[in-house]
Formats: C-alpha cells, structure tokens, sequence
C-alpha cells in the first residue's frame, strides 16, 4: 500500500511512500522530450514534455510508479484492490492501458485544466504490459502548482474527483476517504479545552493531547487521516533543504516498518522507497528502506531533448556520516 502527497512552500512538491513486499529494481528516470512512446493504442509520440520520476523500466519502457513532467505536473498511482476495474476498449474513446496512463499524461499537459480536458475521453483499458506482468489495481493522483485530482476507474466507469487535501493513500473509494474525515473535525494542534462535563475538573497532563483519536495504524484509511492531519498542520521554512526535509518528515509519519505488516511466507510490507519532487525545478529526491540520505537527482543536468532513458539506480545501502 501507498501514500502520496503534495506540500507547497515557496516552491511546489509531489512525492509517495511507496510501500510493498518486494522490489522490481525500479530506477529513478529521466525520459527526455524525444524518446518515442508507442502507445498501445497505435498512437505513436515522438515529441513531448520530459519527465522525472520512479520507474522500472522493461523492454526500454519506463513502467512509471510517479513522475513529474517538465511544466511541473505530477502524477503518482497507487495499488486500489477490489475497486479498480478496467474495461474493454471502447469505440470513440482513447483507450489507455493502466501501465501507460502516466506517460499518456504527462507527455501532452502542462496544467489539471488540460489533463481534465483530457480525461473526458479516457477509457482505462484492461490490457496487460506482457503475459509476466499483469495490469496492477490502481487510482491516481494528479497535482499541478495549484490544485490535485483523483481519478478512479471503476465499476461504473471513470470517476475524477477533485482532491482539496492534496493526498491519497488506497481503499476504500477517495469520496469516502474524504467523507471520512468528517469523524475527526475535532482534533486540533491546540490543547483541548474540557467539553466532557462542566461539573467535572479535566486537565491536559501531555503536549499533543488535541489530537487524542487520531489513527496511528497502518490501514490506508487511517494513513489518509493521519497524512493529511500532518500535511495540512504542517510548517516549515521556505529554502529548499527546509521543504524537502519537512516533506520527508510528513511522509515518515506514514512509513511502514519491516516486521509490522506480515504478508505471509516471511515477507512483510515495508516503505521500499519514499520521493518529494521539486515541481518547479524538476529534482527529484529519494531515500530507501535501508538508506534515509536524501539523494537528489537534477532532470535538467541530463539532455532533455535526447531520446534517449536516463536512469539512475537507488543508492540502498546506508549513509552515515561519522563526525569523529
């Protein structure tokens, strides 16, 4: 399961907790604005905005996890089991496959205005990228400098949803993770004031008591109330090294630990990777399960009008740094 976020100071930030059981050696890649892209509904791209993000890359084509293009949109998927459901192609529509709806994206808009344009003759088709790898249950995030969506194929076709909180974990559907937070409108940053009784003297004895009630387990209902309750409480400066570390932070609010979540077989769900990507510069930043160094990687340092996949392998192993 998964938890992605935005986070605007001076400059503008998307980003994810990507958490699973297992690895697919996925790389963080640069596609440049030439590499073409052969949809598999026979349009053909040979021009477009770049892009950065996570991806593992097979058969030279980068399955993104999220990226963030050149105009500073991002789009993030994450795992929506027993909800997502993908249909057969559709005359008189652009069937995309789930595996290409992020590349489908962000090489042709710039803003949540073109993308919504652009998803009103959207069909998520039920194709698979290759026999060995099977379309993943998934929903999106899509944010620009300004505001974010969430888009849900489901049952009874493609919902978009406007995302006022800027976050999105899994289940259940994202209007009744929104609805949701309705049942915690009391917590507060503030010490809470006594309304249990008026005839009985109730004091705070701890710091953070406003907050009494809010979800700290690792179910994706929970984390959305939880990630936005830090995320919309959240301060930080405005320098870069101040919003990407508070960034980290409200995704390390969220993370999962090795040994909590058991998925049977020894294997447990643990956050294999977490990235914030500077929107308006297009870096893109990453720490691991294993390694919590904030790496950077600059889109712009690399040649955008190649054709190129760029693709940097996560440094995994941790960074200490002795001071003696």
């Amino acid at each position: 399961m998964c938890t992605a976020i935005t986070y605007y100071t001076k400059d503008h930030y998307f980003g994810r907790n990507f958490d699973l059981e297992y690895s697919y050696k996925e790389t963080v890649t640069i596609t440049p604005r030439n590499y073409p892209f052969q949809f598999r509904n026979g349009r053909r791209v040979m021009q477009h905005y770049a892009m950065i993000g996570m991806a593992y890359v097979n058969e030279n084509y980068p399955l993104y996890y999220d990226a963030v293009n050149e105009k500073g949109l991002g789009m993030a998927g994450l795992n929506f089991p027993q909800n997502a459901v993908y249909h057969e192609e559709q005359a008189n529509k652009d069937n995309v496959a789930s595996f290409e709806f992020i590349p489908w994206v962000l090489t042709q808009c710039a803003t949540l205005l073109e993308v919504k344009e652009l998803l009103q003759n959207i069909n998520i088709s039920s194709i698979n990228f290759s026999e060995q790898l099977p379309a993943s249950p998934l929903h999106w995030i899509i944010s620009d400098k300004e505001k974010s969506i969430t888009v849900e194929s489901v049952q009874d076709g493609l919902k978009i949803y406007d995302n006022p909180v800027g976050v999105l974990t899994n289940n259940p559907t994202f209007d009744m993770q929104l609805f949701n937070l309705n049942n915690y409108m009391s917590l507060s940053v503030e010490p809470p004031i006594n309304n249990f009784s008026k005839d009985l003297k109730l004091d705070t004895y701890s710091r953070g008591m406003g907050a009494l009630g809010l979800p700290g387990d690792l179910s994706s209902l929970s984390r959305f109330v939880k990630a936005t309750f830090t995320k919309m409480n959240s301060l930080s400066g405005e320098t870069e090294e101040e919003s990407v570390s508070q960034f980290f932070h409200i995704l390390t609010s969220v993370y999962q630990q090795r040994g909590c979540v058991h998925m049977g077989n020894n294997q447990y769900e643990i956050t294999i990777y977490s990235s914030c990507c500077n929107m308006d510069k297009g870096i893109y930043y990453y720490t691991t399960y294993e390694n919590s160094q904030i790496t950077g990687i600059d889109m712009y340092k690399e040649n955008l009008d190649g054709q190129e996949l760029v693709c940097y392998e996560l440094i995994k192993g941790q960074q200490i740094l002795m001071q003696n």
